[in-house]
């Protein structure tokens, strides 16, 4: 038969199995119900839902106001070694795909051979050795799968839904990043401040001591109170070389996350933790919203949905599946030959499997394919519950941080007129050292606690404007 009288072509075949693949045996997907409550609780949160954006719609630029904090950002996004990782797995996802969805058309190879074979004199029909060969050139389809029952399809479906899951995974790591790099700073700049607070103490300490001393050699001052002194002096300098370390420790994390050495001005200058203004209009919404906001449920949502995929991959086991293998092109025994007209070959083999007996192997198969489902159904709850946690968290202690800060002003206020005028009666010689020493201890600790708080304060919004999906813009 020639070639223009042939019904069989690649185009043919192509459109054949478009046709016949067009159905999958995956289940129909069912979102689960989130197995959270229906609204956060109200007394947690402070701000009108109707009269805010979204933390998911406010880019970090404009949550985060300071310059240097975001350079750090920008250059942590750049650098980091985790974000490029998970960047890297959504290329290999991405491929991955890919090759899936290449295996949904035939493949289109171009073929030459050549066969060469000697037929031994007791085997060949003239009672003569022979030498037979032969040599082809043409294209040809190699083994393609009619998608009868989806199973390709289904399989594409799975690798679709991973590269998804992938690109999640990436933004949630660079949520994860932003936060982690503003509560690195925070951090680093809460203890300069109580650096240059020890040091102060420690100056302060050390006049008393000073003034003590002078006291002492003058039979005013008892000994007890120079040793008192002295103990307060070298407690500041204690405090002075512990915060130090942890400035440098904090330094440290800091270039960790943004994935290249600091430069030394980092954390210094005009810097300090109460004049840091983030963004306070950060409503809760629904934790249903939650679904659409937060990057690590979307991506659990799409491993949920490629395992539901896969069912449809391992139900399409059960059934024939056809696979075509084709060849158009020349043939002949002589190579000199082999592109003169006259030579056209063609051949079309189709195979039919169907399944009979597998030792069970197929039925393991849907079964595991099951099982996998009710895990990632397990683990897409799951993601929701912290999701939900991690919101509640952080509006319980929104809700009261603006009261402690408030009261730990208040109570750094009431200490430092204590101190100072326990100081001026010491000074005085109305009163012991002692009484100066109790005052000033409360005041210093009363101050440490107040950086501290401020701390925790603005970590407490950082917490919650990454935990409600912010972060992924720009």
């Amino acid at each position: 038969m020639s070639a223009r009288r042939n019904p069989i072509t690649l185009t043919t075949v192509a459109a054949l199995a478009a046709m016949l693949g067009a159905c999958t045996m995956a289940p129909r997907y069912r979102q689960p119900d989130p197995p959270v409550p229906a609204v956060f609780d109200a007394n947690s949160s402070v701000t009108p839902e109707a009269a805010a954006v979204p933390a998911s719609e406010i880019g970090w630029r404009e949550f985060f106001p300071d310059a240097e904090l975001q350079d750090l950002i920008r250059r942590a996004l750049d650098n980091n070694r985790d974000l490029r990782i998970a960047t890297l797995n959504v290329e290999a996802a991405r491929a991955q795909y890919r090759i899936r969805r290449s295996d949904l058309v035939p493949s289109i190879d171009a073929q030459g051979q050549a066969n060469n074979q000697r037929v031994p004199a007791s085997l060949s029909a003239t009672g003569e050795s022979e030498l037979n060969r032969t040599y082809s050139a043409g294209v040809g389809v190699p083994a393609f799968e009619l998608d009868l029952f989806g199973r390709v399809r289904s399989l594409r479906r799975a690798a679709l839904e991973e590269y998804f899951g992938f690109e999640e995974n990436r933004t949630a790591a660079q949520l994860t990043l932003v936060s982690e790099v503003a509560n690195a700073w925070l951090t680093l700049i809460a203890d300069r401040e109580l650096l240059a607070l020890a040091q102060g103490t420690r100056d302060s300490q050390r006049k008393s001591y000073d003034l003590t001393r002078l006291r002492f050699d003058q039979g005013v001052s008892s000994e007890i109170d120079l040793h008192r002194s002295e103990t307060a002096w070298r407690e500041a300098e204690v405090d002075i070389a512990a915060q130090t370390r942890r400035v440098a420790q904090d330094r440290n994390a800091l270039a960790l996350l943004v994935g290249e050495p600091l430069p030394p001005e980092v954390g210094v200058g005009e810097h300090s933790i109460h004049a840091q203004t983030f963004s306070k209009e950060l409503p809760a919404g629904l934790p249903a919203e939650l679904l659409t906001r937060r990057p690590d449920v979307r991506a659990a949502e799409h491993a949920l949905k490629a395992a539901n995929a896969d069912i449809g991959a391992a139900r399409a086991a059960f059934f024939p599946s056809i696979s075509l293998t084709g060849f158009y092109g020349n043939a002949s025994d002589d190579l000199s030959a082999l592109f003169q007209s006259g030579h056209t070959s063609w051949s079309f083999t189709p195979q039919l499997r169907l399944p009979v007996f597998s030792g069970g192997a197929n039925i393991a198969g849907l079964n595991l394919a099951n099982v996998r489902k009710r895990i990632e159904v397990a683990r897409y709850e799951q993601s929701i519950q912290a999701a939900f946690r991690d919101v509640a968290d952080a509006l319980a202690a929104r809700a009261t941080f603006t009261d402690q800060i408030r009261a730990q002003e208040a109570l750094t206020r009431a200490s430092e007129n204590s101190y100072r005028l326990a100081d001026v009666r010491y000074r005085g010689g109305v009163d012991s050292y002692l009484s100066s020493l109790i005052a000033q201890r409360d005041f210093y600790s009363s101050q440490r606690a107040l950086i501290e708080t401020r701390l925790a304060g603005a970590s407490n919004l950082v917490q919650l404007y990454a935990a409600l999906g912010g972060g992924w813009k720009e």
